[in-house]
């Protein structure tokens, strides 16, 4: 786990990068209703923008919040990593945001804006279901393990030596 604010950021971007490109290739398997060349080559080119939007949202507004609700009410500061990982991971902000911001990419490629909230409501569930697993038992511990590869404890400064 990050121990201060730039450990936080290079974190968060990873697990972001991971998350968003799994849920993307995800959503537009569902939205096609098939997983192919086709489905990879939509996920890549909707990935930027929707990488972008889960960073800001995952950094100015979502995180502090989760870390604080799970701190508060879940874990100690001197539980295990895996234990606030856990809590941490478990709070569905992101999951219900990112579902809002899919359901407007399926309303502007089909110009159907009157479905828009089926399409939230319905993809919050689906979501979830593929994305906290996912997050748990296969991005979590594979971030875990690149971050702290290459950045072992204590190498990202907290201030630059300029």
């Amino acid at each position: 786990m990050p121990k201060h604010k730039r450990e936080s950021l290079i974190y968060t971007v990873m697990m972001c990068f991971v998350m968003v490109l799994w849920m993307s290739v995800y959503n537009v398997t569902l939205h096609m209703g098939q997983f192919g060349v086709e489905t990879l080559k939509e996920a890549w080119l909707g990935f930027p923008v929707a990488y972008i939007f889960a960073m800001v949202f995952d950094w100015f507004v979502v995180s502090g919040p989760a870390k604080a609700f799970a701190f508060r009410f879940l874990v100690k500061p001197d539980s295990s990593v895996l234990q606030k990982a856990i809590a941490v991971s478990g709070c569905i902000p992101m999951v219900i945001i990112m579902s809002f911001y899919g359901g407007v990419e399926a309303c502007v490629k089909s110009g159907e804006w009157g479905s828009l909230l089926l399409i939230w409501l319905t993809n919050i569930p689906k979501n979830f279901i593929m994305a906290l697993p996912f997050q748990l038992l296969i991005a979590g511990p594979l971030v875990r393990k690149v971050f702290r590869t290459a950045f072992p404890e204590g190498t990202v400064l907290l201030k630059a030596n300029i």
